[in-house]
């Protein structure tokens, strides 16, 4: 067994490949692979072959797709495709037969076709106009759904809403709902989603409104509905601050969304019977934690300062979900993304 860490540097142009220790959780740089045009968004396929990385240089839109060297992580290039926009997220379906894509400028969802040998087809199978800010795209466990969180502000007002699509995992096509978005009734500026990996719960952090919202999840129809809303901040703090990612804990037990601006990881108890979440406080981070991820099996949580482009590692206490800060590395200039496997 053996864990592997994927983090895009964008002022450096380049991917640095870390390998993980399980029971330690500590990291070693094995080496880099060059990616011109500032590389932001990753993703992987779920046979773990394939890396795919987003270039998000305004004269140099595209993707680019990696072979995967499952002995020591290693990346080599396949192929590059350019776009007609800014990526901000990428993931594969679950058959790996299309790599999923979000344009915040271009209020746009994409869906790339790739081949066997984990090329990307290039044009898309889809280019569908949603609205300004595109943040996320994703299908559910049934891979049957696909949607799209946009937020609510930023350099352009956003739709503030969850798009729903019916995804069909032959064509890859993207066929709008009924109702077609989850409208936000405060301007919370839905950024992100994670599927809670046993329940029909599904979770948003919220951008604008620092917080995380739980929503049921009709996997018949593919509809969400909210249920609860938690901030991620501190009682009483007034402070400018934006929640970027989030993720769960592979037992489905904690849930996890970092504070821009307060510089911090808001951590949560999910209640086992429904799927609530309770606050569980902050942890004290590195400078605008946009990236973060959790090992694959829930023991370490790794965060990126942006601003300092470093990489703090906390222990996650598998009885309370509190984090114990460990050691802090250096990672580069522009840490976009953090993502982690298991070969």
């Amino acid at each position: 067994m053996a864990f592997y860490m994927y983090v895009s540097l964008q002022e450096e142009d380049r991917i640095a490949i870390f390998t993980m220790t399980p029971k330690t959780g500590k990291l070693k740089h094995q080496g880099d692979a060059e990616l011109k045009g500032r590389p932001a968004p990753l993703a992987m396929d779920p046979n773990h072959k394939y890396l795919f990385a987003g270039r998000r240089k305004a004269d140099d839109y595209g993707m680019t797709s990696f072979n995967i060297d499952r002995k020591n992580g290693g990346l080599t290039p396949i192929g590059s495709i350019p776009l007609s926009g800014d990526p901000v997220h990428m993931s594969t379906d679950k058959t790996g037969k299309f790599l999923l894509s979000a344009y915040y400028y271009q209020k746009t969802a994409a869906v790339h076709s790739i081949g066997d040998d984990g090329a990307l087809a290039d044009p898309p199978v889809v280019w569908r106009e949603t609205d300004i800010g595109a943040h996320y795209i994703q299908t559910d466990h049934a891979n049957k759904f696909a949607f799209v969180p946009h937020i609510a502000r930023g350099s352009l007002d956003g739709a503030n809403a969850i798009f729903q699509f019916l995804f069909n995992e032959e064509s890859g096509s993207l066929t709008p709902l009924s109702p077609t978005r989850v409208n936000n009734r405060e301007l919370e500026g839905p950024r992100h989603l994670a599927f809670h990996p046993t329940k029909n719960i599904v979770y948003a952090s919220n951008e604008q409104g620092n917080s995380v919202t739980v929503y049921a999840y009709d996997a018949d129809k593919g509809n969400l509905h909210p249920l609860q809303t938690e901030s991620t901040l501190p009682s009483g703090y007034s402070g400018e601050s934006s929640c970027s990612q989030i993720q769960v804990t592979p037992d489905g037990n904690f849930l996890y969304a970092p504070n821009r601006g307060h510089n911090s990881i808001a951590g949560f108890r999910i209640n086992p019977d429904n799927g609530y979440i309770a606050s569980i406080g902050q942890t004290s981070t590195e400078a605008v934690p946009r990236a973060f991820s959790i090992d694959p099996q829930g023991s370490f949580l790794y965060a990126a300062g942006l601003e300092t482009g470093k990489l703090a590692s906390y222990k996650i206490n598998q009885e309370t979900g509190a984090l114990d800060p460990g050691e802090v590395y250096d990672v580069g200039k522009g840490p976009m993304w953090v993502m982690m496997a298991e070969f």
